[in-house]
């Protein structure tokens, strides 16, 4: 069964209460929602039937650590069965804590232990122009605490200097990175001549229109900002 969504992120939301039982990454999942629901209904170029056409979008989520987000939406959109959600990370399950990608249909990457996503992204994205596909975008959505690890910066500066202008990263800023950076997360890609765009995390509209927005020779970042469960 396959659910067909009307209401956008509502629906969804109805998909993630049947996902229950790791309460400890309940907000990392929800901090996700809606930057999940606008790619996967409004921007990405791949569907159910078309995980495996070279010509796809690539989505990689790096924030793997709370995917129950990521999980309601691959099944409000038929990548897998609503029914799968039921038994997350049960024995039997295909859906573990973290994302794997040889077990859930459309999941591009294994990811849960932070700092690798955005390293792969910029690999996939070399792959692809070595393979002359370039039409496809990658696409990775991080969280804001895991730019505390090294790897993400050589990957910041890395893809800024080869100007890699069919990635676009996106940050979850839940205000949960135990450092930060003076002038905000988006001055710590843009030095390296990203292009930011900082956005309500639950405007749907923002969301599409930053998401939507390039320039050549240049690969972008769209901060998405949402309020700490605590103080919402």
């Amino acid at each position: 069964m396959t659910v067909t969504t009307t209401n956008g992120a509502g629906d969804v939301a109805v998909l993630l209460r049947r996902l229950t039982g790791d309460e400890k990454h309940e907000a990392s999942a929800h901090s996700t929602l809606d930057v999940l629901w606008v790619l996967y209904d409004r921007v990405l170029r791949v569907t159910a039937q078309t995980v495996d056409d070279p010509l796809r979008d690539r989505f990689l989520l790096s924030k793997g650590h709370g995917p129950q987000a990521y999980y309601a939406v691959l099944a409000a959109k038929g990548f897998i069965p609503v029914e799968w959600l039921d038994d997350w990370a049960g024995p039997q399950s295909r859906l573990g804590h973290h994302p794997d990608r040889l077990l859930v249909p459309g999941v591009e990457i294994s990811s849960g232990s932070l700092g690798h996503g955005l390293g792969l992204a910029v690999g996939t994205t070399l792959g692809l122009r070595a393979q002359g596909l370039l039409t496809p975008r990658v696409y990775v959505l991080l969280g804001d605490a895991e730019l505390d690890e090294g790897s993400n910066h050589e990957a910041i500066a890395y893809a800024g200097a080869l100007g890699l202008t069919r990635l676009t990263a996106i940050v979850i800023d839940n205000q949960s990175a135990s450092h930060g950076w003076p002038g905000g997360i988006a001055s710590r890609f843009t030095v390296n001549g990203w292009i930011a765009r900082t956005v309500d995390g639950r405007d749907h509209d923002q969301i599409e229109a930053a998401l939507r927005t390039h320039e050549p020779g240049r690969p972008d970042v769209v901060i998405a900002q949402v309020r700490r469960k605590a103080d919402a």
